[in-house]
């Protein structure tokens, strides 16, 4: 019995004394409980790297268009996507959803799978990256405006939004035209035109109210349908039908319906009679009408 009490004695304190003497002597560095946790953090994307490594490996000897091509190539896109949405979240102040900017960086790294070399012994993330990047920005630059601008434009927008970022700071006020054309040494009227541009990223609604007076709205201040847009084409038409007239006609028209005259007044005007001015009246509407390419 003595026997059998003696092992469980010599078990305890092999498991007393470890704590005590790795606490005291600095033993408790070796067994870290701190890199633990920290350990895969770490090795996650040491572990995304060497996955991806291994899958180009096999699509390099996979005939493109294949199923196992295929599955692979989703593979790829699947282990890189983090990339994506770390380059994605660089945009979160353009007021755009997250889904959308994550989906056009998702075609960047597809476009940069189908043209990565695993042989020049570049970093896929280092060789992706930049056609992530780009891709987000091509998006911005070309679809989001709700009116495009010229690109000289545009990059002058950014200087001059960050020189007024700068100078509210510096002054603790918002900066006049004046101050952001001499920080940027470019007249006020291009600092007027890239303020303008800088609109263009948001379209005002025209039934949307006018802010602070309280004013209907834009579509409520339009102006109305002017009817006499349609006589427009109709003096256009009848100019064109004119021309094609004799000019002793052409002046008959001008004096009955111009001058408001009478076929006596007409037939006085030119020294003829009136039967002979209605006949030519009537010769000249025929031909209008026949020339009359919308009645035609």
């Amino acid at each position: 019995m003595s026997a059998s009490t003696a092992p469980p004695q010599e078990e305890a304190p092999v498991q007393t004394p470890a704590p005590v003497q790795t606490s005291a002597p600095g033993q408790a560095s070796p067994p870290i409980q701190p890199p633990a946790p920290a350990a895969p953090q770490r090795s996650r994307g040491a572990d995304t790297r060497a996955l991806t490594q291994v899958l180009f490996g096999q699509l390099k000897g996979l005939q493109p268009g294949t199923p196992e091509h295929n599955r692979v190539r989703g593979a790829l896109i699947e282990a890189n996507l983090p990339l994506v949405r770390y380059a994605a979240a660089r945009f979160r102040s353009r007021n755009e959803p997250m889904e959308d900017v994550v989906q056009v960086g998702t075609i960047g790294l597809i476009n940069a799978i189908d043209r990565f070399d695993p042989d020049r012994g570049v970093q896929f993330p280092t060789f992706a990256m930049p056609t992530v990047v780009g891709e987000i920005k091509r998006y911005f630059r070309d679809n989001v405006r709700t009116v495009h601008v010229p690109r000289r434009l545009h990059e002058l927008w950014v200087q001059v939004n960050s020189a007024t970022e700068d100078l509210t700071t510096a002054f603790g006020r918002t900066p006049t035209t004046a101050e952001i054309a001499e920080r940027l040494r470019i007249g006020e009227d291009e600092v007027l035109s890239c303020i303008e541009a800088g609109r263009s990223y948001h379209a005002t609604s025209l039934e949307a109210a006018q802010e602070g007076d309280g004013l209907p709205g834009l579509l409520d201040r339009l102006g109305y349908e002017d009817p006499a847009l349609d006589g427009v084409e109709h003096r256009d038409l009848v100019r064109h039908l004119l021309v094609q007239l004799p000019e002793r006609e052409q002046r008959i028209l001008l004096l009955r319906y111009y001058s408001n005259l009478t076929q006596s007044q007409i037939s006085a005007e030119l020294g003829v009679s009136q039967m002979h001015v209605s006949r030519l009246l009537a010769r000249s509407f025929q031909r209008l009408r026949s020339a009359n390419r919308i009645e035609a």
